[in-house]
């Protein structure tokens, strides 16, 4: 894996692109320029979305809405989408709770299910939090019958940590 790198149009100040263990896919800070493209990955995907419940917002989205959306500082988080030969697939988010401890959360176009793509954006989003923020612990909520989320942060290294009515939080700690 190579080391991030930032555009050369990016602030000095925004994140880097961090590459990942695959080829071809990389996080690119997910800006307001981004929005056509996002509203675009949002709408065929609503009902993959919406199965379980985790992101009703996206669900109903307008153009309207992603612009507002993004355009909102995530900061001291970040906001990522996945991009697959440059192609946005997906994103993955790190949420400021309490740093430096940090929530996170992600997804991933329903045609590109399956193939370590996912895990691999968690992967690198996470190694960066580590080396970059100096996080100590990543959360992640995941609604009950979402297998492929469990599945996702078992494989990197998550431990179920507390069960609610509606979902399972999950805690990981680098070593």
């Amino acid at each position: 894996m190579t080391e991030p790198s930032r555009p050369r149009d990016a602030a000095p100040d925004s994140p880097p692109d961090l590459p990942t263990a695959l080829p071809g896919l990389v996080l690119r800070p997910l800006t307001v320029d981004d929005a056509d493209a996002y509203y675009a990955l949002l709408d065929r995907n609503r009902d993959h979305l919406g199965r379980l419940g985790d992101y009703r917002a996206e669900c109903r989205a307008t153009p309207a809405w992603v612009r507002a959306h993004l355009r909102e500082d995530p900061a001291p988080g970040l906001r990522y989408g996945i991009r697959l030969h440059g192609d946005l697939i997906g994103r993955v988010d790190l949420v400021a709770v309490d740093p430096p401890r940090y929530g996170t959360g992600y997804w991933l176009d329903a045609a590109h299910l399956g193939a370590g793509r996912a895990t691999a954006a968690c992967a690198a989003l996470y190694a960066y939090a580590v080396r970059a923020l100096g996080a100590t612990d990543v959360y992640a909520g995941v609604t009950h019958g979402n297998h492929r989320s469990v599945a996702l942060l078992t494989r990197l290294g998550f431990a179920p940590v507390a069960d609610f009515a509606e979902y399972t939080r999950f805690h990981w700690s680098p070593e």
